[in-house]
């Protein structure tokens, strides 16, 4: 029998529902908060693995997970792999300036 696995939705919370707490501990961990850089300076979606980290597959799924649930990202399925974008206009819509002072806080990537 060829199954095909069916891979479970991606959640990504409304523009309204995005709460500061959630979010300020997303941006709390260093790999979160470069990958979160690193989203900012592109112009295109990135898949996962295009952001070098010195982590695990799993950690870095963890990681993007609790990025894209407190809804600092958007990700979507393309293939096999996942293609992420920060969500800058609805943050700064929600919390103005908040992600200009993170980004421009020059604490390392």
């Amino acid at each position: 029998m060829d199954q095909q696995l069916e891979q479970p939705e991606l959640v990504h919370p409304g523009a309204e529902e995005i709460e500061l707490p959630a979010v300020l501990h997303a941006l709390s961990d260093p790999q979160r908060l470069r990958i979160v850089r690193e989203l900012a300076a592109s112009e295109r979606p990135l898949p996962c693995g295009g952001i070098v980290l010195e982590i695990s597959k799993s950690t870095r799924t963890h990681h993007f997970r609790v990025l894209r649930e407190a809804g600092l990202i958007e990700q979507r399925r393309d293939g096999t792999c996942k293609l992420s974008t920060l969500r800058r206009e609805d943050l700064d819509a929600r919390f103005p300036g908040l992600l200009d002072a993170v980004l421009g806080a020059g604490v390392p990537a």
